[in-house]
């Protein structure tokens, strides 16, 4: 493969990155003809199918992902090569994509802008997602997860802040329910859970052992959509602590404890991580999540 074939694996890994050749023609500034022409001509010269065509897109099959891995890599090396060059400023171009728990969301986008402002040049993504994407294949340059800490070697994974989480409950719904005194009274109440009952948070753990599942009236699969559950007074829930507290009318059911707390992970993958665009934004992360309440 040679060095003018450049732009047809940056097709590829923009096709793969917005699942479109109408995507990936935007962003590449090209018609989508182009981009049909290059895929099809990667292919041909490779010899593999790098992409599984449907209704919906273009899906990157194993060899497309190995591909995406190392045109990813390449991307950011050749940005850190124009740094050196122009100077460290320089280096602090191209695209930024960030993937998080979408509860933090409120936390991380004040820092994404801030840090887009000090860096003009530089495009910043954030992909609020359950599915676990994957760093080695360029899907990715920073990862903000909850929960156990991230076990891949690939990875360096850093600290980067605990949320506690407690449950709450609108004060219409204990206006109507009553306030639950004691653990026992839980049998006579509403609660908001988690549509996948084996869903590994402590504190959803809690729940099931504590709760009778009759009385979990109201599941959800996304968390965003439990808070607004418990907001309009659909039962009791456990919410963010921080989250809780900026909304207006949430009665506090149980204080936080130390098993439902949330650990938050910054990860990033070995061989993008000392780039200057990783490294400047994961400092500034980690700044700003010493405010964090």
């Amino acid at each position: 493969m040679s060095f003018e074939n450049w732009d047809e694996i940056r097709t590829a890994y923009q096709v793969a990155r917005m699942g479109t050749v109408s995507g990936a023609a935007d962003v590449l500034g090209v018609h989508h003809a182009t981009v049909i022409r290059h895929i099809d001509s990667l292919e041909g010269r490779l010899g593999v199918k790098l992409f599984q065509r449907h209704a919906r897109g273009y899906t990157p099959t194993e060899a497309g992902l190995d591909l995406l891995q190392v045109a990813q890599t390449t991307a950011d090396q050749f940005d850190q090569l124009v740094g050196r060059i122009h100077g460290a400023g320089a280096a602090m171009t191209g695209e930024l994509v960030v993937t998080s728990v979408d509860t933090f969301a409120p936390l991380i986008v004040p820092v994404m802008a801030d840090f887009q402002v000090e860096h003009p040049d530089l495009r910043m993504r954030l992909i609020s997602d359950a599915r676990l994407f994957r760093l080695e294949y360029g899907e990715a340059h920073v990862a903000i997860r909850a929960g156990a800490k991230p076990d891949d070697p690939d990875n360096i994974v850093q600290s980067l802040a605990g949320h506690k989480a407690a449950l709450y409950a609108h004060k219409d719904y204990v206006a109507a329910q009553g306030m639950p005194e004691t653990d026992a009274d839980f049998a006579d109440h509403r609660f908001v859970g988690p549509d996948d009952e084996n869903h590994r948070a402590g504190f959803f753990r809690w729940l099931r052992e504590n709760v009778p599942s009759d009385r979990i009236t109201m599941r959800v699969s996304d968390m965003r959509d439990g808070f607004v559950a418990v907001v309009a007074g659909a039962g009791i829930g456990f919410l963010p602590v921080w989250l809780a507290r900026q909304t207006p009318n949430l009665v506090e059911i149980r204080p936080a404890r130390e098993e439902w707390s949330v650990p938050m992970w910054l990860v990033t993958h070995v061989d993008l991580h000392r780039t200057a665009k990783v490294q400047t934004f994961t400092a500034a992360l980690k700044e700003a999540a010493k405010q964090w309440p």
